[in-house]
């Protein structure tokens, strides 16, 4: 009995809780069997992915080296700076408490690092969409003088004179030479299995036994259907566009997407950013001036500036900008907003920083 009730289960979790309850289910038998790698997993009731698995299908080895690569200092010109040194899972992959970047030698960058959260369905990706392939979103970072400050071919060259990762390429992908397009495909497998689908959100989403809203977070959504759903659509709380959202300009004067496309209508728009998770991945906004929640929802109601670029959304009949909401209706919004973190995606052993045997290091 208590098997079939796991197994129930599966239909109402992503890939990551396929793989939670695989590992129950061994162990329950009494037996010892080898763990059960799902790959990945389309989550019920999302949209169909945007990146194309037939070629880069995630398996258990390809998934393995690319979480070792995700957490390897190797990858920085000195190597002390991981990907995982500024997306940290317990901050959602985000770098909590850090209103921007902290890079190689402790240098500063000028945007808050995004989360690495169910990138499988994006197209473009940071806040000014400059990159538009997942398989190259690295490429940043290592050659980033602020963050890894290291070139591509010198990576390579680091992984081939070590004494495991050739053996971990030819688990992966049948032969042990270690090549660009492999080493981000690797990257990548790890990256698309963090899917964030198991909030008390998803839960009445999916219309699971025994979920659903208190009085307050469903008058709360209603709000959120009303004032935020435009822009934070619906399931991933995010419409992957660019919007100028009344930000003053900040001392860099970060023009955003106008930078990749500089087309002027582009000037202060930054990607809109899901509000899953938001519990763990503040400070908020493209450059982290926000500390709160509070903060960051006063500033649509009474703290935005006006610019030609700002989102036509936010203009109001009578001439004004902003959200209008009274106190009630914020105390609601945010009782719902609570719904959307999800502490499975941020404790999920599937996802951690691997332990590296002593060896591996050397």
């Amino acid at each position: 009995m208590k098997k079939i009730r796991a197994l129930n289960r599966i239909f109402h979790l992503g890939s990551i809780g396929v793989f939670l309850t695989a590992i129950i289910l061994s162990c329950s038998s009494g037996e010892e069997k080898p763990e059960l790698f799902p790959g990945f997993v389309q989550p019920d009731g999302f949209p169909e992915t945007s990146y194309d698995f037939s070629r880069n299908e995630v398996t258990k080895d390809g998934f393995e080296l690319g979480k070792r690569l995700f957490f390897e200092p190797r990858l920085s010109r000195n190597n002390t700076i991981a990907c995982g040194s500024c997306h940290i899972q317990s901050a959602a992959f985000t770098h909590h408490g850090h209103d921007v970047s902290h890079g190689i030698d402790d240098l500063l960058g000028i945007r808050n690092p995004m989360p690495i959260m169910n990138l499988a369905w994006g197209a473009e990706f940071f806040w000014d969409g400059g990159v538009f392939d997942l398989d190259l979103a690295a490429i940043n970072a290592i050659t980033s003088p602020v963050e890894m400050d290291e070139n591509v071919p010198n990576v390579l060259k680091k992984l081939r004179e070590h004494q495991e990762y050739p053996d971990l390429f030819k688990r992966a992908f049948g032969t042990a030479e270690i090549t660009d397009a492999r080493f981000f495909k690797a990257l990548s497998q790890y990256m698309l299995m963090a899917v964030s689908d198991n909030s008390d959100y998803d839960k009445v989403r999916r219309n699971e036994h025994g979920a659903a809203f208190s009085s307050q977070q469903l008058a709360g959504y209603r709000v959120f259907q009303k004032n935020c759903a435009s822009c934070h659509s619906e399931p991933l709380l995010t419409d992957q566009s660019y919007r100028n959202n009344g930000l003053a300009p900040n001392h860099v004067n970060d023009l955003g997407r106008f930078e990749v496309t500089l087309n002027d209508a582009d000037r202060y728009k930054f990607k809109v950013p899901s509000l899953r998770n938001w519990q763990y991945t503040g400070p908020y906004m493209h450059d982290g001036r926000f500390l709160t929640l509070n903060r960051v929802i006063e500033h649509y109601r009474t703290g935005m500036v006006d610019s030609e670029t700002l989102d036509p959304v936010f203009r109001n009949a009578d001439r004004s900008i902003g959200i209008k909401m009274n106190d009630k209706e914020k105390d609601n919004l945010i009782e719902f907003l609570n719904t959307l973190n999800d502490r499975d995606f941020v404790t999920v052993p599937l996802l951690a920083e691997p332990v590296i045997n002593s060896s591996f290091n050397k």
